[in-house]
């Protein structure tokens, strides 16, 4: 994706950019690349992409995604290695997203390990409550 602001802006608070405007734009990105009409299969890579972005965005091993993936003839290793090269920028952008709000909730006076479960769960909410099928 593009943006007229960088990572950089996100993470010192300077552009507001949220974790549900992240997903929007992602999934639009998504609907432009995926061949189909078909809104469950574009949903379906969308999920896989996102958690893929989230996934690495939050420290964790590339090789350890791929074993949470079932090999299908969508998803295997060698598409998933593919798609993780093209996802850096958005990878890095979640990653600032997700600094912000903790850098929030610390300067709200919360402990740093509280805030960061606070983000978890918060994190948690927003994939699932948000109706991205419209």
């Amino acid at each position: 994706m593009q943006w007229d602001f960088t990572n950089e802006e996100v993470v010192r608070g300077e552009v507001r950019y949220s974790l549900v405007e992240f997903r929007q734009d992602l999934l639009e990105e998504v609907r432009s690349n995926v061949m189909s009409d078909n809104e469950e299969f574009i949903l379906y890579h969308f999920n896989v992409i996102y958690e893929l972005c989230h996934w690495l965005a939050t420290g964790r091993e590339f090789d350890d995604f791929v074993l949470t993936i079932p090999d299908s003839n969508i998803f295997n290793v060698i598409t998933l290695t593919t798609l993780k090269e093209h996802m850096d920028d958005n990878i890095i952008m979640l990653g600032a997203i997700l600094q912000r709000m903790i850098m929030d909730g610390v300067e709200k006076g919360g402990a740093l390990e509280d805030v960061i479960d606070m983000v978890a769960r918060e994190h948690e909410q927003i994939i699932n409550a948000v109706d991205l099928s419209g």
